[in-house]
């Protein structure tokens, strides 16, 4: 069985250091043999989360379309950028959404029994860390398998060449460490019933 697998940043930025970091990631999994889908918050935008607002007018299109998107897909790779030493209101603004109970959908299937591996940069020496522990706690409240391995990318600016590759042999070797075990979790909660045999 092919491992799904879909990737995004929690940032709307063009020239975002935590999109190029996940195109990274992104392309290791693939390398690796899984199927990944890549996606741009920038493309689902959404009011901020507001309880008179989801009841007045249920909860958004977009929200709609990436909690299929989370359904469809075993596991995440997620960039979270830190702003302030925290999460960005962009990537809590959409996982508040995607919580919201939706007609037809079980709840928080969007992430319950989905993996999630997490991937920081910043232009810090501390590569987002402290904004991982957030997130890590908001998505496993959440039902989310994190897995235990992640990586912050410290100095950014400086460890992309101009095609958004990482030219740090060091930074790429982390990455390629995540990704393996993004995919052997992912694969072993996900066993493909063709392999398994009758005792």
């Amino acid at each position: 069985m092919t491992i799904q697998l879909l990737a995004f940043a929690g940032s709307t930025r063009t020239g975002s250091f935590n999109k190029l970091l996940v195109q990274n990631a992104f392309q290791a999994a693939k390398d690796k043999g899984a199927a990944v889908t890549y996606i741009d918050l920038r493309d689902y935008p959404m009011a901020l989360y507001d309880g008179d607002l989801e009841k007045n007018s249920g909860v958004p299109d977009h929200a709609k379309t990436l909690t299929h998107l989370m359904i469809d897909h075993h596991g995440i790779i997620l960039g979270c950028p830190e702003y302030n030493s925290a999460i960005t209101a962009v990537l809590k603004n959409t996982i508040d959404w995607m919580s919201r109970p939706q007609e037809g959908v079980a709840s928080l299937a969007a992430f319950s029994g989905k993996t999630a591996a997490l991937f920081a940069a910043s232009p810090g020496a501390l590569g987002g860390l402290r904004t991982l522990a957030t997130v890590r706690s908001i998505l496993s409240n959440l039902g989310m398998i994190v897995i235990p391995k992640q990586f912050g990318l410290g100095k950014a600016p400086d460890s992309f060449d101009g095609e958004g590759k990482l030219i740090n042999h060091s930074a790429s070797g982390n990455v390629s460490v995540v990704i393996d075990q993004l995919i052997d979790v992912t694969a072993r909660l996900n066993p493909d019933p063709r392999q398994e045999t009758s005792i």
